[in-house]
């Protein structure tokens, strides 16, 4: 087995340069541990390239922790929202990824994804999270589309909490 803190720092460049295959071999054939910490005190699930669905089911069914989060309170779930990555959030999900835990600020990762404008990630947030959710600030997902000019997102949420108000 190699050297935890090591071995952390080489799973972590592998995977955010979206290496799969070197994060394969390092995990198979090193043993390094999925949940190893790089220098910096992040996983390589922290660190990885966020497209890469490839390096992220891999570290998950290694055992990566999909609810790993940062000083900031920032899962791999806010960072994948945040920048809009819906395939590689269903992978997440799939090895049980909580989209309910909170940041610092007190945001799901769908208060980043409507805030980012990415539409196709809110509407697969949407019945596995909770629109109505105020941060910190009181802000739900819809205010903070609103405030970032996010117009697609705001017209999707006010049609979904119009539908759901007249249940």
């Amino acid at each position: 087995m190699v050297n935890s803190m090591f071995g952390g720092d080489k799973l972590s460049r592998a995977a955010a340069q979206g290496n799969w295959q070197e994060v394969k071999r390092l995990l198979n054939e090193e043993k390094v541990n999925a949940n190893a910490v790089n220098k910096y005190g992040r996983t390589a699930l922290q660190v990885m390239m966020l497209g890469c669905t490839f390096v992220a089911e891999e570290l998950l069914k290694n055992g990566a922790d999909p609810n790993v989060q940062d000083k900031n309170g920032f899962s791999p779930a806010h960072d994948i929202a945040r920048s809009g990555f819906l395939d590689t959030m269903v992978v997440l999900m799939k090895y049980q990824s909580d989209v309910n835990l909170e940041n610092a600020s007190g945001c799901l990762p769908i208060h980043l994804a409507a805030q980012e404008g990415h539409l196709n990630v809110v509407q697969f947030l949407a019945s596995r999270s909770s629109i109505w959710h105020k941060n910190h600030r009181g802000q739900t997902p819809l205010d903070l589309a609103r405030v970032s000019g996010r117009t697609e997102v705001v017209e999707w949420l006010e049609q979904v909490i119009q539908f759901q108000s007249s249940q």
